[in-house]
């Protein structure tokens, strides 16, 4: 499952980055690290950009970007 399918309010554990470059750097420089829980927070309403918080920090993500993170749902 990758971020981009999860809905709002579900929690689940990074797994792997699939992006590659400058948005990787960026994603790991904000936290956004295998292994680290991640929590939808809320969704635009067409469904782009997707608030999700980790390490206590709430980042927004658009739904291209979040489709390349995997991730495991945890309960």
């Amino acid at each position: 499952m990758t971020l981009a399918e999860m809905i709002t309010g579900q929690s689940a554990r990074i797994g792997k980055l699939s992006c590659s470059g400058a948005l990787k750097s960026r994603l790991v420089d904000m936290g956004v690290l295998g292994g680290e829980r991640v929590r939808v927070e809320r969704i635009a309403p067409l469904g782009d950009p997707v608030e999700i918080s980790v390490r206590q920090c709430k980042l927004s993500l658009r739904r291209k970007d979040a489709e390349g993170i995997t991730v495991e749902e945890v309960g």
